[in-house]
């Protein structure tokens, strides 16, 4: 649940539910998902194909009307508004380009369908090439273009109308790395320029942990977390979220006067004042440090994975149980498949999992 006072919010969805089809034929993709996203911020809906992400971005957009629950922007209910009378626009996977018109026409074809006067288009289409770095190719057509020139064109096509809120459906997912890389700047640039609300959709941990000033997770139609990537990342709520956000490891422990036990009979000097039981603890593969074997955890290196800045260690603890430790490369410290090494954690960045 993220509700605020619905006039703060560029957008306030409220309970939104959404099912298709009837009776045992039925299929839930929102299940009571409430959400509130502030005006100017970099939002990102986050989580695997198939979690609802896109559908509560069709119900912004107006694309589907909710089964239940209620929709605000700016505090106006728009729940039952068409697409076309909200003041947002959406940029797609599909960059729906017109290959018989020019960037400029391409870009101006909204508002001139909206009776915009040609002086006014002409103004807004020369604004957002120049905020797109594209007033050279305006008079080029989509085919002349490279994969993130088209890309560029449809963001300026979107943001031309000044919509409050920009709706972007996993826009990047057809580009190769370093352009998808390229354009996560060039996306984050655009939104701090202009002010104007971004509501991102992607499964792209990297994407959304960069881009954003908060992050949504989602999981089978349900909201599970929402906070800034910094929160995601170091106080996931629960398994679901540790896991689906970067790398983790997990430890299954047994709380016994305020230590934590793991598998191993090793304690890592955790204190959980007031616990009592079984625990699950996240750990990142950062918070892993490793010297040759003494002291510590004992374990054994049983791969060893140089990824240039960092050199990635997959460890066997003495019970059988495995961890992943991630090594600067420039470590005065390395070791090979088979050494012996022992583990140190850092426990105060162990984060101890409700489920």
């Amino acid at each position: 649940m993220d509700v605020r006072s619905s006039t703060e919010c560029a957008v306030d969805a409220r309970n939104i539910g959404k099912t298709y089809g009837v009776g045992s034929g039925a299929v839930t993709a929102l299940g009571d998902v409430s959400i509130a996203i502030e005006k100017g911020e970099f939002f990102t809906l986050l989580g695997p194909s198939g979690c609802g992400k896109t559908t509560l971005l069709r119900c912004i957009a107006g694309f589907e009307t909710p089964t239940s629950g209620t929709i605000h922007l700016s505090g106006r209910d728009i729940t039952h508004t068409p697409p076309n009378q909200r003041p947002v626009n959406t940029v797609f996977q599909s960059y729906a380009l017109f290959p018989h018109l020019s960037v400029a026409q391409n870009v101006g074809f909204g508002l001139k369908m909206l009776g915009k006067p040609a002086k006014e288009v002409a103004r807004a289409v020369d604004r957002v090439l120049a905020l797109v770095k594209l007033e050279q190719f305006a008079n080029r057509l989509p085919q002349q273009l490279s994969g993130g020139q088209q890309q560029r064109v449809a963001l300026a096509r979107a943001l031309a109308p000044e919509p409050e809120v920009l709706l972007l459906d996993e826009p990047l997912s057809a580009l190769d790395l370093k352009l998808r890389k390229e354009m996560q700047s060039e996306l984050k640039r655009l939104q701090t320029e202009t002010g104007i609300t971004f509501v991102f959709v992607t499964h792209d941990q990297e994407e959304a942990l960069t881009m954003s000033n908060r992050i949504g997770v989602m999981s089978a139609g349900a909201l599970l977390q929402v906070g800034t990537p910094r929160d995601i990342y170091d106080r996931p709520v629960n398994r679901f979220v540790a896991d689906f956000i970067g790398e983790t490891n997990f430890l299954e422990g047994h709380v016994d006067g305020g230590q934590v036990r793991i598998g191993t009979g090793d304690r890592l000097g955790v204190s959980l004042d007031g616990q009592q039981g079984n625990v699950t603890l996240a750990i990142r593969p950062e918070q892993i440090s490793l010297r040759p074997a003494e002291g510590g955890i004992p374990a054994t290196i049983l791969e060893a994975n140089f990824l240039g800045t960092d050199t990635h260690y997959t460890l066997a603890l003495k019970d059988g149980s495995h961890l992943v430790a991630r090594v600067q490369s420039n470590s005065t410290l390395t070791f090979r498949v088979g050494d012996s090494v022992s583990v140190s954690i850092d426990v105060q960045a162990v984060h101890v999992l409700k489920s």
